[in-house]
């Protein structure tokens, strides 16, 4: 029986509310997911290429602006 592969994650503080943006990804397939880009796509994408990973989906808690604002313009 092999292993799972180990996940992992990264907080990105974004917006001058500090919210706690999350990259998550497989370690093995460095594919993950982005959970509330609430603004900063800039410092966002930094910490994407920073760990090396791909983003397959963007996962919202709730829609208010500091956790929901930058999906749209990060999905583009």
């Amino acid at each position: 029986m092999s292993l799972p592969t180990p996940l992992r994650a990264a907080i990105v503080p974004v917006t001058p509310f500090e919210q706690n943006c999350t990259l998550i990804w497989d370690e093995a397939s460095k594919v993950g997911a982005v959970v509330d880009p609430g603004g900063d796509l800039d410092r966002i994408e930094q910490a994407i290429k920073q760990a090396g990973i791909s983003i397959e989906k963007i996962l919202l808690t709730h829609g208010h602006i500091d956790h929901a604002g930058g999906a749209e313009e990060l999905r583009d």
